[in-house]
């Protein structure tokens, strides 16, 4: 067997890579390693709307009660709402079981220590060597040594929507929003939320059925989104991942804005505030040209780290940061909350929209972004590995970049959860750069391809 963290904890198709078994081993490593100082850690475990859920969610507490910890079951819950829990109920661990943006088949389990942060590599490392090891040697927990399920003292999804109302001191009051929630764990929590503010909301993909999740909806596809906010004549429109830690925004037209556009706006709202720490705003290498020009322009400047919220988290941690994120939707506010959190990123994107005192179409407009070509090539494991490193690969990037010259760039990395090269090229004609990122596709497919 392989190492089993990756960059968002463990992952794999339900019951086939990832299955009752190794989340019950989970389970009993995290409860070991983290009740070392405690003797009985508390564990808060949510998770999403997938059918595989209720299956991994009682495998890991059947093993973590085996080992003397205890559990609280928050049941279908936003990921950031884990990581808001756990300090509130001054438990040791968090737990969340869910792929994200990933179609239903996938799960995952990510885990979040006492303070609400992903746990530190060493500490994941120290979990899968006990689970790698095959050998558990522990003393003998039976009797009232076992660990047992308890029970909150309040609904936690309202604790959890207060602290988000916590966040935003205005009124919504005749104002219409489209919230698509990917029939994901918000499917409560986002209507909950703003229409606790006032507004009229209309939801699409709020029907979670186990198997919907994200089917051709939320902040990976938003077009029936960007569809319904016309359709509506709403002001603005919002959609959300399967775990509810992405965001994305539609203006009144149906045009998108990315987490580059919201990020831009959400900075210049804090930098005009005076609460945007060093006026430095972190991103990763997928951030556009336009992002980190808008940037300059307006005061801010930009960190740059690699792609995934953990290396974001990372480097606002080091440099004090107080607003970080991705292109794809992740965005992290330091301020109220230690991981990215959708429903509240466009808390704060809305207060900032509503302080311009603009529609949301002139704030997008604000921000040039140029175009972006990303092409996702299906490689073996070994493919993954090797790919960037093959001399044929190497001159054809050297190629592309030489014809772009200073108007564009490449960007070619392995995904952190999937088995895909990813693919992205950026510069001013559309048409020239889907045709570069396709030729390099077609060519890391043609010798490093899983053809299964």
């Amino acid at each position: 067997m392989g190492r089993l963290f990756g960059t968002d904890g463990v992952r794999g198709v339900a019951n086939k890579e990832l299955t009752a078994s190794l989340a019950f081993d989970i389970g009993r490593a995290a409860a070991f390693v983290l009740g070392k100082g405690t003797g009985r850690p508390l564990f808060v475990v949510g998770r999403d709307t997938r059918v595989s859920g209720d299956m991994l969610e009682n495998a890991l507490t059947a093993g973590i009660l085996s080992v003397g910890g205890n559990v609280m079951k928050l049941g279908v819950i936003p990921t950031p709402a884990v990581a808001y829990l756990v300090r509130h109920y001054d438990a040791d661990a968090g737990v969340v079981i869910s792929a994200s943006h990933n179609s239903f088949e996938y799960n995952g389990i990510k885990l979040f220590n006492g303070d609400g942060f992903k746990l530190d590599d060493s500490i994941e490392e120290e979990i899968e060597d006990i689970i790698l090891a095959r050998e558990f040697v522990h003393p003998e927990f039976v009797g009232d040594k076992l660990g047992k399920c308890v029970e909150a003292e309040e609904d936690a999804l309202s604790i959890y929507t207060k602290f988000l109302l916590s966040t935003i001191d205005i009124s919504l009051d005749g104002v219409k929003v489209v919230i698509d929630t990917a029939n994901g764990a918000s499917y409560k929590t986002a209507r909950m939320v703003y229409e606790a503010l006032g507004a009229e909301v209309h939801t699409i993909a709020n029907d979670p059925d186990g198997i919907n999740i994200n089917d051709n909806c939320g902040s990976t596809h938003p077009e029936n989104l960007l569809k319904e906010v016309v359709k509506q004549g709403a002001d603005i429109g919002m959609a959300y991942d399967g775990d509810a830690d992405r965001l994305v925004i539609a203006d009144e037209k149906g045009r998108l804005l990315d987490g580059d556009r919201v990020m831009c706006i959400c900075g210049k709202m804090l930098k005009d505030e005076g609460t945007l720490y060093g006026d430095l705003v972190t991103a990763t290498v997928m951030s556009n040209i336009g992002f980190h020009r808008y940037l300059e322009d307006n005061g801010m400047k930009a960190e740059v780290t690699k792609v995934g919220d953990r290396y974001v988290l990372e480097s606002m941690l080091k440099t004090g940061s107080v607003l970080g994120g991705e292109q794809s939707g992740h965005m992290i506010f330091l301020n109220y909350t230690t991981t990215g959190d959708g429903v509240l990123s466009s808390l704060q994107f809305v207060k900032a929209w509503k302080a311009s005192g603009k529609k949301v179409s002139e704030l997008r407009d604000g921000v040039t972004i140029y175009p972006q070509a990303l092409v996702n090539a299906r490689v073996t494991p070994a493919g993954k590995a090797s790919a960037l490193k093959d001399q044929e690969v190497q001159n054809k990037i050297a190629e592309v970049e030489e014809k772009l010259g200073d108007t564009g760039r490449v960007l070619i990395r392995p995904s952190g959860t999937e088995p895909l090269m990813r693919v992205m090229i950026e510069g001013e004609d559309e048409a020239e750069i889907a045709s570069f990122a396709n030729e390099i596709a077609q060519l890391i497919l043609s010798k490093y391809g899983d053809h299964k």
